[in-house]
């Protein structure tokens, strides 16, 4: 009978939790209005950031007439990859894409690898000087020496007109570092005590034990800077005058799109300009999209696949402070 009776007894608490439960998550009028206003809201907000990438992506695809005419805006015409093909024939940019993708692995490599060895030495209170160091690489972040003096700085070492400027500079990065530290505290102390207990040296307890449990953060600061080199324009615009076979693909899309802009802007004020010209403008506004599809694919095809770790690095790095 006790049996019987605490069977019945589980069964009305049961019931009466299933009874809270559904009255407590019931869906109210007003939570349907606020779901559809959300939904809506960030589909439209969502279109807003797909659409001018969709726009590009049409344009490279579609019959060049019509892209000239300004006839395609939602739906491809005239389908057909020849731009893409044709991209191997435009002067040098083979070469730029070659550039923009070795400094944006090499830049990537080595500054995730030196943020994750310096975020882990700065941990470490055995460090001669850790304050200090620490302090004056986040003081970086604040004070700046402009852009003539970092010129005259880099001319002086010889990285003017070098690939190396692409990569040096950007090696050591303090944002990452810092983020990097704050997720390496996050890691149960425990694990490098036993480790250093059995005899393993920091490097080693840096290689086998913190570089594995933070590939989340470091995949996360590896976006920022594959992101970064990969956009990056400034640096070849001005460190490379006087060598156009280390111009970045984005030097090559700002030439590009400054030829289009000028030779427009004669058009427009009745200046003379060649039929030969005129052609070359409007093929030009067909190479611009089809360059700018090739700078954006590269990001949008990784980007995906380390999502993941960047969310769960960006979170777990921001803990601590």
């Amino acid at each position: 009978m006790a049996k019987t009776a605490q069977e019945k007894a589980d069964l009305k608490a049961e019931k009466k939790y299933e009874k809270l439960h559904k009255h407590k998550y019931k869906i109210k009028p007003g939570d349907v209005i606020f779901n559809v206003l959300n939904y809506l809201v960030f589909g439209l907000f969502t279109l807003a950031c797909i659409f001018p990438f969709y726009y590009l992506f049409i344009n490279t695809i579609s019959d060049n007439d019509l892209v000239l005419k300004g006839q395609i805006n939602f739906i491809p015409r005239g389908l057909h990859l020849g731009n893409y093909v044709s991209l191997l024939n435009v002067g040098d940019l083979s070469s730029a894409f070659m550039i923009s993708v070795s400094r944006t692995i090499l830049g990537t490599a080595l500054m995730v690898a030196a943020s994750g060895l310096v975020g882990y030495l700065v941990t470490k209170e055995e460090m001669w000087g850790r304050r200090f160091w620490y302090r004056f690489l986040v003081i970086t972040m604040y004070f700046n020496a402009g852009l003539i003096p970092v010129f005259l700085n880099i001319q002086m070492l010889g990285l003017t007109n070098n690939f190396w400027v692409y990569i040096i500079p950007g090696i050591v990065a303090p944002y990452n570092i810092i983020l990097v530290k704050t997720y390496i505290e996050s890691i149960p102390a425990e694990l490098e005590e036993s480790a250093s207990m059995d005899g393993a040296s920091y490097m080693t307890v840096f290689r086998k034990i913190i570089w594995p449990l933070s590939k989340p953060i470091l995949a996360t600061i590896a976006i920022f800077g594959a992101v970064g080199n990969w956009n990056s324009l400034t640096d070849s615009l001005i460190y490379m005058q006087s060598a156009p076979s280390l111009y970045t693909l984005q030097h090559r899309l700002y030439i590009y799109l400054n030829q289009a802009s000028n030779l427009s802007a004669l058009m427009q004020s009745g200046g003379g300009v060649s039929e030969a010209a005129i052609q070359s403008a409007l093929s030009g506004k067909v190479i611009k999209y089809t360059i700018s599809m090739v700078t954006v694919i590269p990001i949008l095809l990784v980007y995906p696949f380390m999502q993941r770790y960047f969310e769960k690095g960006i979170m777990l790095g921001a803990v601590k402070g």
